[in-house]
């Protein structure tokens, strides 16, 4: 990479904002919204918290000067099995249980002289809808990534155009799945997928030790180059993260639907695998125990990879 690139590069990683991460982190997860999900409203509002939170998102990416692009989608909170293991209490909704509108957010950066090329950035922005768990690792902190990622990415000249999707996955259906095959039937161009999830979610070990880690995991030959060309990136661009390049072989999560739809160069960001958060999916899940530089250091890493596929367009 040409040293003129490599420097607007490092020059854009410094305009992530730890301030403003950890504020939208603590106002999705803590104040003034305890949760994300379809079926619980704070007393004496009119929407609820999922509501809530879109609302906010979109007042943040309208600010960033976005256009906000609202797909409604028809969903339905997980049930409550606490006869199952711990973290995976939930079950499928009964065909009578509620139905209610939830959105996919979308906003796009368009490139100037290839706009047609799309580096695809996902966050599910919900918490669990069958707990009330303030889901700051999952994934209030892959929401607030993203959200700073538009942000940094507003301030940019791109070649080619970036499309941040932020959608639902902790109800059912899942909506990146509407959202994917949506590209699909337009027969978008999307040369990369990111999904961003849990980011510093990991053990309590790797916590109290300080580590700071990112695992990119992959889920076909074209998500393992993309993988390892991310692994480079934090090497070349000095984060400070342990980067882990791992196989994911269940196809699934908001990674899994854009894989199902045929955009195979796809990879899932996250803290560790297999995933190591104690409090994962449970009321524990507290903004007080996220690591916000680790964040930030993620959060950078991802520019960094979206900016050098800009740069080159390929792996």
């Amino acid at each position: 990479m040409k040293p003129e690139y490599s420097h607007m590069i490092q020059d854009a990683m410094q305009q992530v904002s730890a301030g403003r991460i950890r504020r939208d982190l603590f106002h999705l997860s803590c104040d003034p919204l305890p949760f994300r999900k379809v079926n619980y409203t704070r007393p004496g509002q009119r929407m609820d918290s999922l509501a809530e939170a879109d609302a906010f998102i979109r007042g943040q990416l309208e600010s960033a000067g976005y256009k906000v692009d609202t797909t409604t989608c028809h969903v339905q909170a997980f049930r409550c099995d606490r006869t199952k293991p711990l973290h995976h209490w939930y079950s499928e909704p009964k065909p009578d249980d509620p139905w209610y509108d939830a959105s996919n957010l979308e906003v796009t950066r368009h490139g100037r002289t290839r706009p047609g090329e799309i580096i695809q950035l996902i966050a599910h922005k919900d918490s669990m809808s069958w707990i009330d768990s303030p889901g700051a690792h999952d994934n209030a902190a892959g929401t607030v990534a993203n959200l700073e990622l538009a942000r940094v990415l507003a301030t940019l000249d791109l070649q080619r155009s970036v499309r941040v999707l932020f959608c639902n996955e902790e109800h059912v259906p899942w909506t990146s799945r509407a959202a994917a095959e949506a590209a699909a039937a337009r027969g978008d161009r999307i040369m990369a997928v990111l999904n961003v999830d849990s980011l510093n979610g990991k053990s309590d070990e790797d916590t109290t030790s300080g580590k700071m880690t990112h695992v990119v995991t992959y889920s076909t030959d074209e998500g393992r180059r993309l993988a390892e060309f991310m692994a480079g990136v934090a090497a070349r661009h000095q984060t400070g993260l342990e980067v882990q390049v791992a196989f994911k072989e269940r196809i699934n999560d908001d990674d899994g639907m854009f894989i199902n739809a045929g955009f195979r160069t796809t990879v899932m960001n996250l803290g560790s695998f297999p995933y190591a958060d104690p409090e994962y999916h449970l009321p524990g899940d507290i903004p007080e125990r996220v690591n916000i530089e680790n964040v930030v250091r993620s959060t950078r890493l991802l520019l960094a990879t979206i900016l050098e596929l800009d740069t080159c367009g390929s792996l």
